[in-house]
């Protein structure tokens, strides 16, 4: 009889949790919801902070580098370049505001410059300004094509403007193993300025490919698409043989300085660019690598439902107690890769914590109580159940969103934006909006409750870079790996929208492109 008890709770709280489906006018609202919370933000950003980088949300004031009291490593984002403005413009496009989207371009074009003599994180500076300068050139020139009046007027300035920051990342790539420094000056460089540092992170280091191979495709120098893929190769090369990386790593030397193997801060979207390089490039070798690393992943850090640090030589052993909130984005990436039931069991457990605590901690136990406290107003929750639903159908994931929707509009809703939480026991908030919370949160949240009918281009033509930034599949096809009959160069088409390619030769030799250039091959991978 007790069984039998335990099977009919069972089913009673399993109907309890199907989910009605949701209306057509409900998903509408929540979409214009979503977009005007993007709106509130945005404006409150452009009136009261820019051209600074980021908004201050409870001062109504901006937040400028070398002005405002340093806050560490985190402050390594901004080099006094309107970042907010620059990761926000496609998501102005995906809601459909192409006047908007056209006007603000325009300011980037007439009042941004990189020549500032200031240290900035590679890293971040790629994910969100190169990364939102290439995604907002290839929308401006796909909108123009489809005769969008507002964007009549474009001619590539942002393109340039990508070209010119990727010439200033460039020397961090200055390295005894081809793995970038963590830190560049914009105006000179390797400078004293920068600092000795010779220790980067894993992601730091293998988060380039996606822009730096658009980049290169788009202009026909394959110098910034190469030394990306070095920096890859140079990291899976130091694997270990459970198949599993670091989380820091020696820039000169190879050795891993921190051996803690997880799938969160320091290592995340190292796994995303394995997998993504071979969606955008086409590349079967990023495929492998992601399907091998996947499942050691899969294997050893995955303990139940939640996902821990081990160590990448003893992986029995883990190396932290907590989880750490940037790990959110697994499921998506899980949803991408095909594992969709392993991705709703893991998001499930995230789900939890949530429920518990009204948004992630910034880092939690795996009972679900909280480690650290602080919260960001972070995106990768929203877009692993944008992922879900789009996989799944299921309506539960909208209603997800929803409730997340509602949190951020009664407790991060200020004057002037929305603001962080410094502890989320309390709900003490933190003077502090992240360009992010634009790029990517309330991006995902619109596209959650948004039908294609609603997005003025066509997504299934882009690839979502970790930050969300939109980067065209057409790519692809830009490096042809084609010799030109007439010479010895290799032709390379700089077009943003779809293009045909005639096969008319060898696959391309990434090898012999990296002697050409001066770069040293790493040696085949096994």
């Amino acid at each position: 009889m007790g069984g039998y008890r335990w099977l009919l709770l069972l089913v009673i709280g399993l109907c309890a949790l199907r989910v009605t489906a949701m209306s057509n006018a409900e998903k509408s609202q929540l979409r214009n919801e979503a977009k005007e919370m993007f709106f509130h933000a945005f404006n409150s950003y452009m009136t009261h902070a820019y051209p600074a980088d980021e908004l201050k949300p409870l001062s109504c004031s901006g937040r400028y580098r070398g002005v405002d009291a340093s806050r560490g490593d985190v402050d390594e984002a901004m080099g006094n370049f309107a970042m907010t403005l620059i990761d926000s413009l496609d998501t102005l496009v995906v809601l459909g505001e192409l006047k908007e989207f056209s006007d603000a371009i325009k300011r980037v074009i007439y009042e941004v410059s990189f020549a500032n003599d200031v240290v900035v994180s590679v890293f971040e500076t790629n994910i969100r300004v190169l990364g939102g300068l290439l995604s907002a050139h290839c929308l401006a020139v796909t909108l123009k094509a489809k005769h969008e009046p507002s964007l009549s007027w474009y001619n590539n300035q942002l393109l340039h403007m990508a070209q010119d920051l990727g010439d200033r990342l460039l020397p961090a790539f200055q390295t005894k193993t081809g793995i970038p420094y963590p830190r560049v000056n914009l105006l000179s460089g390797l400078s004293r300025s920068v600092g000795t540092t010779s220790t980067t992170c894993t992601a730091c280091a293998g988060t380039m490919l996606l822009e730096f191979a658009t980049l290169s495709r788009l202009t026909g120098n394959v110098t910034y698409e190469l030394k990306a893929r070095q920096a890859m190769d140079a990291l899976w090369q130091r694997r270990s043989p459970h198949l599993l990386v670091g989380t820091t790593i020696d820039v000169n030397t190879g050795d891993w300085r921190e051996q803690d193997s997880g799938v969160g801060a320091g290592i995340d979207s190292y796994y995303e660019y394995c997998l993504k390089a071979y969606v955008l490039l086409g590349d079967a070798e990023y495929l492998d690598r992601f399907n091998r690393h996947y499942g050691s992943v899969m294997n050893y850090v995955r303990r139940g439902n939640t996902l821990v640090d081990v160590h990448m030589y003893n992986p029995s052993t883990v190396a932290q107690s907590f989880v750490d909130s940037l790990g959110a984005f697994w499921p998506g990436l899980q949803v991408l890769a095909g594992d969709v039931s392993a991705a709703v069991d893991l998001f499930s457990h995230m789900e939890f914590v949530v429920k518990r605590h009204k948004f992630m901690p910034e880092a939690y136990s795996v009972d679900g109580d909280g480690f650290w406290w602080h919260h960001f107003l972070r995106p990768e929750f929203a877009e692993s159940a944008y992922s879900l639903y789009q996989a799944t159908g299921d309506d539960h994931y909208l209603e997800v969103g929803k409730t997340l929707l509602r949190n951020i509009q009664q407790h991060a809703r200020v004057d002037c934006g929305f603001s962080a939480f410094s502890d989320l026991r309390t709900m003490a908030r933190d003077d502090r909006m992240d360009s992010f919370v634009l790029a990517e949160t309330f991006k995902y949240l619109y596209l959650l409750f948004a039908s294609k009918e609603d997005i003025p281009v066509d997504l299934d033509d882009y690839v979502f870079s970790t930050e969300a930034h939109l980067l065209p599949l057409s790519v692809a096809k830009n490096l042809t790996g084609v010799k030109s009959p007439s010479s010895n160069e290799y032709v390379i088409d700089g077009s943003c929208t779809r293009v045909q390619v005639q096969e008319t030769g060898r696959g391309l030799d990434y090898s012999s492109l990296m002697l050409h250039i001066g770069l040293k091959p790493e040696p085949s991978s096994v």
